[in-house]
């Protein structure tokens, strides 16, 4: 999918952390699928380095195709307090919602799919009802509609992470439906890119 190869340029770009932070290296094999490290691989067959990232590089364009920007690019930083202060209150782990938010809109509030689904949690419209979001657009509505959706999801699924986050992409029936992640290209890689960005995220201590 087009996004897919979009928002793993996004993905790549951990942002905000100190200069001496750990560079960030995208490997990409044959077959199209992203590997997102902090650090050299010598020991993937198959796969050759995509690109390279600084710490302190800027977000490239946002994972979705329509996605708009106004003014100076994000970086992951930007929304760590409020991302941290909604987690806690929701009881999910900081560095999990960071990531989710990082894959869905690459930190852009104004982040639009060809799909409908809108701002940094990328709700669709029913969903943002389910939770009375009123403004998709809003960081502090789309973290809390977003972020309970996640909580439900995870109550749902016996707190299976991976599960919990395909969900999220392909919705709960599908999930459901195949008794697991759905062998959909764009789901498996989406879950396999959070988890990634997720221990990226904790290993910088993310909401600690």
């Amino acid at each position: 999918m087009k996004w897919i190869i979009a928002f793993v340029m996004a993905a790549a770009t951990l942002l905000g952390f100190s200069a001496s932070a750990a560079p960030i290296y995208v490997y990409v094999n044959d077959k199209g699928n992203r590997l997102i490290t902090d650090h050299v691989r010598t020991d993937l067959p198959g796969y050759q380095l995509l690109r390279k990232y600084q710490a302190d590089d800027h977000f490239g364009t946002a994972n979705r195709p329509a996605a708009k920007r106004a003014g100076l690019r994000p970086r992951a930083s930007d929304y760590d307090k409020l991302i941290v202060a909604k987690a806690n209150a929701l009881g999910l782990e900081p560095a999990l919602l960071k990531a989710m938010i990082h894959i869905e809109s690459a930190f852009n509030p104004g982040a639009v799919s060809p799909k409908g689904a809108s701002g940094l949690m990328q709700l669709m419209p029913e969903t943002a009802r389910r939770y009375g979001v009123t403004d998709r657009f809003s960081p502090s509505q789309s973290l809390e509609g977003g972020g309970r959706y996640v909580r439900d999801l995870l109550l749902m699924f016996n707190h299976d992470t991976r599960l919990a986050l395909a969900a999220y992409n392909a919705g709960e029936n599908a999930v459901t439906r195949y008794n697991g992640i759905p062998p959909y290209s764009e789901t498996q890689q989406y879950v396999e890119l959070v988890i990634q960005m997720r221990d990226l995220y904790r290993k910088q201590n993310v909401g600690a």
